[in-house]
């Protein structure tokens, strides 16, 4: 296992985020889900090696926007946009977010979480299923626009299935 502090976003981390793991494009990932989080609608975790985030992950109360999910998986929260540093991956700091993020929905009463896995990264899929997600039957398309650096806006529809693991 990783040895990274995890943590709540802050402000002042938006833009060490957005240096060391920059959104794509034209795009301020960071900064929304530090928005969402001010809105209390959303956690945004960070990973920390000494003063250099390493990872994040976002867990949106209100679930996956999918409706789809929503019908099949009614209150359960989402653990979305989880990414590690390219040159940091296949260091457990990955699972460390996973669970930090297990933790925070679990203190907050929660009996179970979830999360979306596209059906191009087997890799990932694997490693949830390894650590207790299990497959709810859940399809769907996860649709997501983006702004490339030459500012053209790009609308993607992923297919993907959904996982939840019980919090117990």
């Amino acid at each position: 296992m990783s040895d990274v502090d995890i943590r709540e976003c802050r402000a002042g981390d938006v833009p060490l985020l957005e240096i060391h793991l920059p959104s794509p494009g034209a795009n301020r990932y960071h900064e929304a889900r530090y928005r969402r989080q001010e809105e209390n609608a959303s956690t945004f975790l960070v990973a920390w090696d000494g003063d250099r985030p390493v990872g994040v992950g976002e867990i949106r109360w209100n679930g996956c926007a999918a409706p789809e999910v929503r019908a099949s998986c009614p209150g359960c929260p989402e653990i979305n946009g989880l990414g590690v540093a390219e040159d940091r991956r296949s260091r457990g700091i990955g699972t460390a977010l996973l669970a930090a993020a297990e933790t925070c929905a679990r203190d907050r009463g929660y009996g179970h979480i979830g999360l979306g896995i596209d059906d191009d990264n087997p890799r990932a899929a694997a490693l949830y299923l390894r650590l207790g997600y299990r497959e709810t039957g859940c399809r769907y398309l996860d649709r997501y626009s983006y702004v490339d650096a030459d500012g053209a806006r790009h609308d993607i529809a992923d297919p993907a299935r959904f996982l939840v693991k019980d919090l117990g």
